[in-house]
């Protein structure tokens, strides 16, 4: 009796696993940040903990530029912040502080995370 007991016990046990499992997914996915504004988030960390006064660093603002190819270059009075490349290419590197160059012989796109202090 135990054995059947604890086989009818089993897909119930499953289900509510399986439930539990997609309220998470349900709530978590409500809550996420897009990757630009959890990168912001982190910037102005970073600046705030600078030792000089960080009120004089009012705002500053940031985008990303994709292009194809494997260079992505800043807009004018902006500079790189971090890089990205297609084709899972993990090896780039920061061309006079405005442009992204991404290292691997095949890349579909390059991504520059720009920023500047307003």
């Amino acid at each position: 009796p135990r054995t059947l007991t604890f086989y009818r016990m089993k897909p119930t046990f499953v289900l509510i696993l399986i439930l539990i499992f997609l309220v998470q997914l349900m709530t978590s996915e409500s809550s996420q940040c897009s990757l630009d504004s959890m990168v912001d988030k982190k910037i102005k960390e970073a600046l705030n903990s600078l030792e000089f006064n960080p009120s004089v660093l009012t705002k500053f603002s940031c985008t990303s530029i994709t292009s194809s190819g494997r260079l992505a270059s800043c807009p004018a009075g902006m500079s790189v912040t971090g890089c990205a490349c297609g084709y899972a290419c993990g090896s780039w590197d920061v061309q006079s502080e405005t442009t992204c160059h991404c290292q691997c012989s095949v890349v579909d796109w390059a991504t520059a995370r720009c920023c500047h202090l307003v």
